[in-house]
């Protein structure tokens, strides 16, 4: 099963697992080596790309000749090399994904017969996968629209249409019915929708606007982080335009819109011009990467850390066309408190610093 707490929009994981066999327990998964992957043993190769397995596991699986590489079985010891087509089957029971309703609460900023749209708290993952079976968005939207005969929340034609990270807060929108999915679905394929971002960034942002475009992809030293590939044959083009709302100091606080919707596109694309999120702990924002040496300075990035325990990033808008009515529809949250109150303490450094220096 796909891991889905840290996927943006409608971008899924190159990762394609097939069938289930009888009674669910066997599963078979076919990975396609990455273009700038370094030769590495397969058993290695697959610990690093498979969730809830063990290096046993891969290794009763190499025994029984259930491991292929472009069709051929190979050993646990063979090495594998860019592009490659891997497929493991193995004697793990697939994660059960069936979601039921849970009373968890919901900040339901507009709902309609057709859709929801709903502001995310930081921290809530958006649906179920491996490590995340239970307490998601799409739990909570499913006890919301409980008593309603047309939503099932097992059906892949409606919920939802867009996701955001686990930590990232700000607006999602969620289909209710399958016109409504297909509907939407086509505006975010077609990049007509309107979306903006607010981050705090590491670093004194050079430009007031700015454009980033390249292609992301898993970072191949690193399964959790994604990377701008430096091969335009390699990964999934991107574009996000930024624009420098305020500078505080040691950070600046941006506004990102999106053209398209990549697996971390914002966090990845703002550490590839040298302004990594603020808190990101996936790339290295949760240490000091900007200021000066001063304890009083380490201790009150500190604080700004508790302040805003994750990635400083909210989904602060969300444009759309109705898909029954086709007005034009637009939403624009508030950002939350843990991001108000980091964003204040910084704007409390610079003025004083700012005074300090005249």
């Amino acid at each position: 099963m796909k891991e889905l707490d840290n996927i943006e929009d409608l971008d899924l994981l190159d990762v394609d697992e097939g069938f289930e066999a009888e009674e669910s327990l066997f599963r078979e998964v076919h990975i396609t080596v990455d273009r700038g992957q370094s030769s590495v043993r397969i058993d290695k190769f697959l610990i690093d790309h498979l969730a809830n397995t063990s290096r046993n596991k891969i290794q009763q699986a190499a025994d029984a000749g259930a491991i292929k590489v472009n069709g051929k079985v190979v050993k646990s010891n063979y090495k594998v090399k860019p592009l490659e087509e891997v497929v493991i089957t193995y004697n793990t029971p697939a994660y059960d994904n069936t979601i039921v309703p849970e009373d968890i609460p919901l900040d339901i900023v507009y709902e309609d017969d057709s859709l929801m749209v709903i502001n995310k708290p930081a921290g809530l993952v958006v649906h179920p996968g491996c490590g995340n079976t239970h307490g998601t968005l799409i739990n909570a939207v499913a006890w919301h629209l409980k008593d309603n005969p047309e939503f099932d929340p097992n059906d892949p034609q409606v919920g939802l249409v867009h996701r955001i990270d686990k930590n990232t807060s700000g607006l999602i929108v969620v289909a209710k019915t399958a016109f409504a999915k297909q509907h939407l679905g086509l505006q975010f394929f077609n990049k007509t929708t309107k979306r903006t971002y607010n981050a705090v960034v590491w670093g004194n942002v050079k430009d007031d606007t700015g454009t980033v475009i390249g292609n992301i992809t898993r970072n191949p030293r690193n399964r959790l982080q994604m990377c701008v590939s430096a091969d335009d044959s390699v990964g999934k083009h991107a574009v996000t335009h930024y624009r420098v709302l305020e500078r505080l100091s040691y950070v600046s606080l941006v506004e990102c819109n999106l053209e398209t919707g990549r697996t971390h596109q914002i966090r990845v694309h703002m550490k590839h011009i040298g302004h990594i999120l603020f808190n990101d702990d996936v790339y290295g924002g949760d240490e000091i990467l900007k200021g000066t040496n001063f304890s009083k300075y380490s201790q009150f990035v500190r604080n700004c850390f508790k302040l805003c325990p994750r990635q400083a990033l909210h989904a602060k808008t969300l444009g759309f066309v109705h898909p029954v009515t086709g007005e034009m529809m637009f939403f624009d949250s508030e950002l939350p408190a843990d991001f108000i109150a980091m964003v204040e303490a910084w704007r409390r450094y610079s003025s004083a610093s700012a005074a300090y220096l005249e």
